[in-house]
């Protein structure tokens, strides 16, 4: 990715805690050791309780589980997330994932979505470019 490319001038993101990205298709949220170790102390658990009855193994990695209608186990409908300001790596850098600001139009299809995507906070090329290089995974 370079800054000349078709979001020079930045992109704007204001997360509006809808859950747009926390529900609806499966998917997996990845988590790091950090990541358990933070949200268990958000959610005031023991790391064992958290990893017990928040996360599931999938192809060797450490997920969140959904609920069964698809929805992140951390995300309640009229809060937003349970666990906000401990929230995974993963779920901290998007939209600004690779896949997703590599177009414009990759980026309108996801907006589509997500009513914080395109307004907001103006958010700088390189941060997005910072973003974009961390693993989704």
């Amino acid at each position: 990715m370079s800054t000349a490319s078709w979001y020079a001038a930045g992109l704007r993101f204001n997360c509006q805690r809808c859950g747009a990205c926390c529900s609806g298709a499966p998917g997996y949220v990845w988590l790091e050791a950090a990541d358990v170790a933070a949200l268990a102390l958000s959610l005031g658990l023991e790391k064992a309780d958290f990893l017990a009855n928040h996360t599931r193994r999938v192809d060797g990695g450490l997920s969140l589980r959904e609920e069964t209608d698809g929805r992140c186990v951390l995300f309640e409908s009229g809060l937003g997330c349970r666990a906000y300001e401990a929230r995974p790596r993963q779920c901290r850098t998007w939209p600004f994932w690779a896949r997703i600001v590599a177009t414009s139009a990759a980026w309108e299809r996801e907006a589509a979505d997500c009513p914080g995507m395109s307004t907001g906070d103006l958010i700088d090329p390189e941060e997005i470019e910072r973003l974009a290089r961390s693993p989704e995974r």
